[in-house]
């Protein structure tokens, strides 16, 4: 075991290195970062790069779209698939294996093999470059895995609850909303972050289906400013960009990274 862990802790120093590098270089000139100067902070502190990157490169716009196509994804994704899982999982009837073997053979196929079908259609029904079209296809290619996901914490839950339910006179609608989802929270909270992260990183829809810059999310938009900076030589402002969009994924890790763990271990609440 003590090779595996003198490895793990060099890729933990590694990446916190890179990290550390990257945070300084967006608190830096480009003069300073050629130079290799960047930790020295020779010049002081350039916090006017963020500055640039939120406002002269928009990545305020690219940031606010992310947060949109995440949050709205993530929440409808918790709607339609939580009570999607606990049917499968808690009900037996025709077809029931079959929707389960369906789901996971819908999370082997690669999304970048729908796209061109879908944007065939998109463009016929004159639908592309809009958000509601992005948040569609990003709930619509994440129902697979996240149903997928819920089934073991909803098929471990004890069914004393429900008998307790329906002895009190709930239905079945009331006692899944009011008893089981508050049960499969750990689950429920894991596969929100996973979704949430996953969109937010997300690259290839929104190149594709986003055609104007107010309609991408940070993936493209970086990418953009990225281009641009090469151009201009603004590398710390460039580095600030790449910051403030690392951080809300860096936040969600460091302070829900508990939440994640137990969701992932935890299956569930066995009966």
């Amino acid at each position: 075991m003590l090779p595996c862990h003198i490895l793990l802790w060099l890729w933990i120093g590694f990446a916190i290195v890179c990290v550390l590098w990257i945070l300084a270089a967006s608190l830096s000139t480009s003069g300073e970062i050629f130079r290799g100067e960047a930790l020295k902070f020779a010049t002081g502190f350039h916090f006017e790069n963020y500055i640039k990157a939120w406002t002269q490169q928009n990545i305020s716009v690219y940031f606010m779209n992310s947060l949109i196509y995440a949050s709205i994804s993530s929440a409808l994704l918790i709607v339609i698939c939580a009570p999607a899982a606990y049917v499968l999982a808690r009900y037996t009837f025709l077809g029931n294996k079959a929707m389960k073997s369906g789901l996971v053979m819908a999370m082997s196929i690669p999304s970048i093999m729908i796209i061109l079908p879908i944007l065939n259609i998109t463009t016929a029904l004159k639908i592309n470059g809009t958000r509601g079209l992005l948040i569609f296809l990003y709930v619509a290619v994440s129902v697979p895995y996240t149903v997928t996901f819920l089934l073991d914490f909803f098929s471990h839950l004890s069914r004393t609850y429900e008998e307790a339910a329906a002895i009190d006179g709930c239905s079945p609608i009331k006692t899944f909303w009011k008893i089981m989802f508050p049960l499969a929270q750990p689950g429920i909270i894991t596969v929100t972050i996973f979704n949430f992260l996953g969109i937010w990183n997300e690259y290839f829809m929104s190149l594709v289906f986003a055609s104007v810059d107010a309609k991408r999310s940070v993936g493209v938009g970086l990418f953009t400013i990225v281009s641009a900076m090469k151009q201009n030589g603004d590398y710390g402002a460039m580095f600030a960009a790449v910051v403030i969009v690392f951080l809300p994924t860096f936040l969600i890790y460091l302070l829900l990274s508990q939440k994640v763990i137990a969701g992932v271990t935890g299956g569930g609440i066995k009966g």
